[in-house]
């Protein structure tokens, strides 16, 4: 649909926000709230700068309480209702199928990783971490809240959510207060693999103009400086590192055929359907897997040689095989190798 390809996009925005736009959108929701104009709007580079801010004006009372229940939990939960009524149960949920459920995954996957990020580095001690959650609350999620208004969007007959969707358009979260509303810049980079995960190894796969950034690899969360090290590896750096995550991310990063050959790892099995190889790890299961010799040859003639992770439990690399297709090992009775 148009408008889940249109919300696709405001999701996965980077660069600067546009400040008029996500300025007249914050008054409009306060107006469509019932609520008096914030007499202040802050502009802060991050969530995490967001998070600082907020606790820092709230303690010393210049923006005065959240008002995110009037602005967006109330006018959201009333047009989703609407919607539910005039649609009933059946077509709203093939309409949500068709727009925010597909949205849904990544959006939310995405703030619950700032989140955690925001946690980590602003919590200095546990016993902060409460503190910091309930300011992360009082937060509209701005454009990765497009999963909602992708749904919602043309179903909102009175317009009660068009601030919130004006703000989500231009900017990123905002902290709806009293007096005064705190806003956040976009991205300004966002690196994600095909399933949707954060993923980049050389560099933050989200950052923020004023340095807040999160590093992973595949949607495993790493510190910065081990990227740094993933272009010296070592078959015995993999061996000797203790984190078994980050273990995994070498091996996927340095290629497990590559760390086969270079181990001097021996084949512990052959039949039919190639070749099955194991190397013990210490602290984590087993590295077991089947390599392959594709029967139908390149336009050079050559064939093409690939290398299958399967479980630990294999025991032979038709077993193994097999596994890769959802199959018993007996059940697998392929006509032809491709």
């Amino acid at each position: 649909m148009e408008v889940t390809a249109a919300w696709r996009e405001v999701a996965a925005a980077t660069g600067p926000a546009d400040r008029a736009a996500a300025e007249e959108g914050v008054r409009l929701a306060y107006r469509l709230a019932g609520l008096a104009e914030p007499a202040d709007i802050v502009w802060v580079g991050s969530p995490c700068q967001g998070v600082r801010t907020a606790a820092r004006l709230t303690a010393d009372g210049t923006a005065g309480s959240s008002v995110r229940d009037a602005v967006r939990t109330r006018p959201w939960a009333a047009v989703r209702q609407q919607v539910l009524d005039r649609l009933g149960p059946a077509d709203w949920a093939a309409h949500w199928a068709l727009t925010g459920a597909v949205l849904w995954d990544g959006t939310a996957m995405l703030a619950e990783r700032i989140r955690t990020g925001v946690v980590g580095a602003v919590a200095e001690a546990s016993q902060d971490e409460q503190a910091v959650r309930l300011t992360l609350l009082d937060a509209v999620l701005g454009q990765h809240d497009a999963a909602w208004l992708a749904a919602f969007d043309g179903q909102d007959g009175t317009g009660t959510l068009a601030g919130i969707a004006a703000v989500a358009r231009a900017a990123g979260w905002w902290w709806p207060y009293e007096r005064t509303a705190i806003v956040c810049e976009r991205p300004v980079e966002l690196h994600r693999d095909e399933a949707g995960r954060l993923d980049r190894g050389d560099g933050p796969a989200l950052a923020f103009p004023d340095g807040f950034a999160l590093y992973a690899w595949r949607g495993m969360p790493v510190p910065a400086e081990f990227l740094d090290g993933l272009s010296g590896l070592t078959p015995r750096r993999i061996r000797e590192e203790e984190n078994a995550e980050l273990r995994r991310v070498m091996l996927e990063h340095y290629g497990y055929e590559r760390y086969l050959e270079e181990s001097g790892a021996e084949p512990v099995q052959r039949d039919e359907a190639g070749v099955l190889w194991r190397i013990e790890l210490d602290g984590d299961e087993p590295l077991v897997m089947v390599e392959v010799l594709n029967s139908t040859p390149e336009p050079d003639g050559t064939h093409r040689t690939y290398w299958l992770r399967v479980p630990p439990r294999t025991r032979t690399a038709k077993e193994g095989v097999a596994w890769t297709f959802g199959l018993e090992e007996g059940a697998y009775t392929p006509e032809r190798e491709t």
